[in-house]
């Protein structure tokens, strides 16, 4: 199963969010609230997947360095959304 990347969750979230308050079942300060805690794991999430592929180039920086880190995306993400 392919991972979600930071933005992707994010946007899921954010979307869920707004169908919630466009249905009137959630109130703005919760929504405001919800916000305020998906960024936070957004950007906990961002900076694990950048230490992941930081930790992959090291590894696979002799075996292609010109693919590596597009192989590394594609295999980890594509296919997501």
């Amino acid at each position: 199963m392919k991972k979600q990347t930071a933005v992707e969750f994010l946007a899921e979230k954010y979307n869920y969010i707004t169908w919630l308050r466009n249905r009137d079942e959630i109130s703005a300060g919760t929504a405001d609230e919800w916000r305020a805690k998906f960024l936070k794991e957004a950007k906990e999430m961002e900076k694990e997947q950048i230490v992941k592929a930081h930790l992959h180039g090291l590894i696979h920086v002799f075996d292609n360095p010109i693919t590596a880190s597009d192989d590394y995306y594609n295999d980890t993400f594509v296919g997501t959304i």
